[in-house]
């Protein structure tokens, strides 16, 4: 059985209710996984993880309490799937809401004979993006790669292989968590979507998760402008590394 995990506050016990009741709607079986609240925690403990060289180096903001504890929460479930014994697992924040029909949704994954690490289950605040290739699997989902990797992270499907390498490369970071994971090259990961999204973001509420406004101070306007220049240009030619990757793999159904 595919395991779930559920990122949620100890406090959000409203979303954990709505969540627990969505998966058990859908026959699944999950495990909860307490929420890092970054504003929590002690300097000592976030700098275990989180580098303001590397932020500085790497993004155009300080991180904010919350965007530092949101990571650490997703590094949690991925030291779970790297550790445990099935080939994938199912990460959830408890935002979501089930659109689609989930248990096709995990056998379509399960047929798939190719090696894979992340595949996003939903869109960030339920956005579109351009695609370069759409895939058919069978007569309901597609395997999808963007022009440019889908942002959030309500739900991710992530092989063992994929959480092993984010997990290790991750040991230090500087940048939010989907916008790290958009620099796939850096972690030797391929990042796809199934689609249409099994689930959607619940944007009528916001996350308890990632709640936090963006750091006002020591915004650095010019580091913004050359990293989305780089990121544009180098992400143009790692897409089309992996969508040449998956054509010679599955071919152009």
């Amino acid at each position: 059985m595919t395991p779930v995990y559920l990122i949620n506050l100890d406090r959000s016990t409203d979303r954990l209710a709505k969540s627990k009741a969505q998966l058990e709607a859908h026959q699944l079986h999950y495990e909860r996984i307490a929420a890092v609240c970054g504003q929590s925690l002690c300097e000592d403990v976030y700098l275990k993880h989180y580098c303001p060289d590397l932020n500085k180096a790497r993004y155009y903001y300080d991180l904010t309490p919350s965007q530092i504890g949101c990571f650490l929460s997703h590094r949690e479930a991925w030291k779970h799937i790297a550790e445990g014994n099935a080939d994938y697992g199912i990460i959830l924040e408890d935002d979501f809401l089930v659109i689609g029909n989930i248990q096709r949704a995990l056998a379509s994954i399960d047929t798939l004979t190719i090696d894979w690490d992340l595949i996003k289950l939903s869109a960030y605040a339920n956005r579109e993006r351009p695609i370069a290739h759409s895939f058919e699997l069978n007569d309901e989902f597609n395997l999808v790669v963007h022009k440019k990797p889908m942002s959030g992270g309500a739900a991710t499907a992530i092989s063992k292989r994929g959480a092993q390498k984010l997990y290790a490369s991750t040991a230090k970071f500087g940048r939010p968590c989907d916008t790290e994971i958009q620099h796939f090259w850096e972690h030797g990961i391929s990042v796809l979507s199934l689609m249409p999204y099994p689930f959607s973001q619940d944007t009528t509420c916001a996350s308890t998760i990632t709640c936090g406004k963006k750091s006002k101070t020591n915004r650095r306007p010019l580091s913004r402008i050359k990293q989305q220049f780089y990121q544009y240009l180098r992400n143009k030619n790692e897409v089309s590394k992996q969508l040449r990757t998956l054509t010679l793999q599955l071919g152009t159904r």
